[in-house]
């Protein structure tokens, strides 16, 4: 009787964790899937902000091209990444390049710079930094338009030396206390726009052979 009452005992708790995993796995799986959507929800949000739907009919999170090892440096990046394409009836119109600027007065300054086939920014947008509240955050667009300013400017329609703060003769407003973070922001701005200027026959391709051919 005692070793029945131990052998059903221990059927009973194998069946009760057998059970237990099953609900586990199934929470784990509708919360992997739910955190998924969530950051690809955030993620078009801000592509979309760049470059809006009235501009492009293709899913901007599903027509990316790699960036190739010999540009990181330049983008400012430690790994790789894709740059987004946008496009209107198959046509490139736009890329959407991830880009990294060092220099912040607090570190890394990391940005989503949108260029249109003809050079110039169609949008930027601040993803994450670490620049003092109050300060060095109004290049974040919920506290203050200055990042709207680079809209449409490029390295043909703006002159070299304009492409600093105002106080340093360019053309950009800086922040009262702050001057090294729109500094930072305004040289990647620049180095973004180069790589774009370097890269672009692969990036505006219609097709990716001459993208594979670029990456050997």
């Amino acid at each position: 009787m005692i070793l029945q009452s131990v052998r059903q005992n221990a059927v009973a708790l194998a069946l009760f964790a057998l059970i237990t995993a099953l609900l586990l796995s199934s929470i784990n799986n509708l919360t992997a899937d739910r955190i998924a959507h969530a950051e690809r929800v955030a993620a078009q949000k801000a592509l979309l902000e760049i470059v809006p739907p009235n501009r492009h009919d293709n899913d901007l999170l599903l027509d990316t091209r790699p960036i190739p090892e010999q540009f990181w440096s330049l983008l400012g990046l430690d790994e790789g990444g894709d740059i987004y394409i946008a496009r209107s009836n198959n046509t490139p119109i736009a890329a959407i390049i991830p880009t990294v600027s060092p220099d912040g007065y607090s570190g890394n300054i990391a940005m989503i710079v949108g260029v249109n086939v003809d050079g110039s920014i169609a949008g930027v947008r601040v993803v994450d930094h670490r620049e003092t509240p109050g300060l060095g955050d109004k290049i974040e667009l919920r506290k203050s338009n200055w990042i709207l300013d680079f809209n449409g400017h490029s390295l043909k329609n703006t002159p070299t030396s304009a492409w600093a703060v105002k106080k340093n003769g360019g053309a950009f407003d800086q922040f009262t206390g702050a001057t090294i973070t729109p500094r930072a922001v305004i040289n990647q701005l620049v180095n973004t726009l180069k790589y774009f200027e370097q890269d672009k026959s692969r990036l505006l391709a219609l097709d990716q052979s001459s993208e594979i051919q670029s990456l050997k």
